[in-house]
């Protein structure tokens, strides 16, 4: 492979990092939102009556890809409004602490209490 090649791989890599990694944070959007989803920055009603600690872990780290009202905002396969119909609760706890699909990791970054919580939470979304 030449140098040429290599830097081309390495910018591809780079871009793709920041693109996964802007999912997960907990910035304010500039205000377009990504993939032309509607705006919703104060629609947060999926969060009603959720526990403090499970509101306040989704609008940190979960909000950005999955939308206030758990509409998905980076295409259909982040809708969580009926998750718990889709997944068990293994299945959404591996997904979370792991990534894949285009999600990243979190099982680094979330205490195993606020990984539980979400779970239990997302689990009842029928």
């Amino acid at each position: 492979m030449n140098r040429r090649t290599q830097y081309m791989l390495i910018a591809i890599l780079i871009v793709a990092i920041g693109v996964i990694s802007g999912c997960g944070s907990n910035t304010q959007n500039s205000g377009k939102e990504p993939f032309g989803a509607a705006k919703n920055a104060n629609s947060n009603d999926a969060l009603v009556g959720a526990p403090e600690q499970v509101q306040s872990v989704y609008k940190q780290n979960c909000l950005s890809c999955h939308g206030g009202g758990l509409e998905g905002r980076v295409g259909p396969k982040t809708n969580l409004q009926q998750v718990g119909s889709r997944l068990t609760k293994e299945q959404i706890d591996k997904q979370i602490t792991g990534g894949g699909n285009g999600m990243p990791a979190f099982g680094t970054k979330l205490k195993p209490e606020e990984t539980q919580a979400l779970v239990d939470w997302l689990a009842t979304k029928r």
